[in-house]
């Protein structure tokens, strides 16, 4: 007997998997904790791969997948869960992929974002791009975004998406879903001020044409690059042929803008029988474009925005990836070997970690905050450890800083035991 394909959507919901894949000349594969687990099948021919995707296909999606070749779109599957599906052509044979998507929206707190993605959603107005790699939760995130200002503010809220994957309710704001092709034939038509809405959410960017309709509506959209740090991004929003270029890096130099980079990852977490094993946590990359931010990006110095953001953590709420991890790490919510192995740049994050540097919560127990030590605003404290011959200062944590030289200078010229000289501790007294 064939397998059905809500067979398979069963299958992988049942295995906690993220996504089904379903190809010729392989059995069907679904991806668990980012890696793909083939099903005790036989490979299937390309007649049967056909049958089975053609199975939850519309007439429309299939007229538009023979004439482009492939098509977006989601489903729900009553009792189990709402899919979003990538169907194409490879070799003349028709595949799929197939991506959970669940009923229920998590918050920002199971999500384990940072308090300032919260903060954001409490705006009048503003530019936000929510970006990210594929898979990385963008999606989710923004939909944790949107329930929150569904709950709370009373809006007309619109949403443009391409296809349609979470779904809001009607709750404090009066919510209108469109999706690409289904109920509208172009982002650029469905930007259009005619509904007057409030918040707006707009999907995936693609090219440099869907970047414009997000830039031409600044204040209103979102947008995926897929590039490394808020600099690429930046460039690539200015990357543009010059009658496009101007709007791209500007539009996120206004007050109300910000630039938030998901980035969810599978790891290990206590379960109970039978539940999966592992969690996504979330780590983000975090842009709130301040005056100093704004003069670098109107000036092109794109290039220095990384520093600001590392400066920018404890005032303005922004974070780098590296920032994140170590939150993460002091959270004891991942090992030090997958931060590193999660960091684009592992010798920064390891300087991090061994200072105490780059905590974004107050509850995640730095060795600073252990300590009892309090650094001044604009400077990362420093965790180092005083190592003896077994005394009572053995292994005791201190924070050092431009006030905390002072205080041990201090200390250290009126200490008969020291060994350092006076002159060299007064002169560290008097430094910054």
């Amino acid at each position: 007997m064939a397998v059905t394909m809500h067979q398979l959507l069963k299958t992988l919901v049942d295995q906690g998997g993220s996504d089904l894949h379903v190809t010729t000349n392989s059995p069907p594969q679904i991806r668990i904790d980012g890696k793909m687990v083939p099903l005790q099948l036989p490979p299937m021919t390309a007649a049967e791969t056909k049958q089975l995707i053609y199975g939850v296909l519309t007439e429309s999606q299939k007229h538009r997948l023979e004439e482009a070749l492939e098509v977006d779109f989601s489903f729900g599957v009553k009792g189990l869960a709402r899919f979003r599906a990538n169907v194409f052509f490879q070799r003349g044979a028709v595949a799929g992929a197939f991506r959970t998507i669940p009923w229920e929206m998590r918050n920002f707190k199971e999500l384990g974002l940072p308090d300032v993605v919260s903060t954001l959603c409490d705006r009048p107005r503003g530019l936000i791009l929510v970006t990210g790699p594929t898979g990385s939760g963008k999606t989710t995130t923004l939909a944790a975004m949107l329930d929150k200002i569904n709950s709370e503010r009373h809006e007309h809220m619109v949403t443009i998406e391409d296809p349609i994957e979470y779904l809001h309710s009607h709750k404090k704001c009066l919510v209108n879903q469109r999706e690409l092709h289904a109920d509208t034939h172009s982002f650029a038509n469905a930007l259009a001020l005619r509904p007057a809405p409030g918040p707006r959410r707009r999907a995936h960017r693609r090219n440099a044409r869907l970047g414009d309709d997000r830039v031409g509506a600044p204040h209103r959209g979102n947008g995926p690059p897929h590039l490394r740090d808020p600099a690429h991004e930046l460039r690539r929003a200015d990357d543009q042929p010059h009658h496009r270029r101007l709007p791209g890096a500007p539009a996120v130099a206004d007050p109300g803008a910000a630039l938030v980079r998901a980035r969810g990852h599978p790891v290990p977490v206590a379960a109970p029988p039978g539940r999966r094993a592992t969690a996504a946590r979330w780590r983000c990359e975090i842009l709130v474009p301040n005056s100093a931010i704004r003069n670098l990006i109107r000036e092109d110095k794109i290039h220095q925005i990384y520093s600001a953001m590392q400066t920018g953590q404890t005032q303005f709420g922004m974070q780098t990836f590296n920032q994140s991890l170590a939150t993460l790490y002091y959270k004891k919510q991942i090992t030090l070997q997958l931060a590193l192995s999660m960091s684009s740049h592992p010798d920064e994050l390891q300087d991090m970690i061994n200072r105490g540097a780059g905590i974004n919560s107050p509850s995640a127990p730095c060795p600073v905050a252990a300590a009892g030590g309090v650094a001044p605003v604009g400077r990362a404290p420093v965790a180092r450890a005083r190592t003896g011959s077994g005394g009572a200062n053995d292994a005791e944590l201190h924070v050092e800083g431009p006030y905390a030289r002072r205080e041990d200078a201090r200390r250290a010229c009126s200490s008969p035991r020291t060994r350092t000289p006076r002159s060299r501790c007064c002169a560290s007294s008097r430094s910054p």
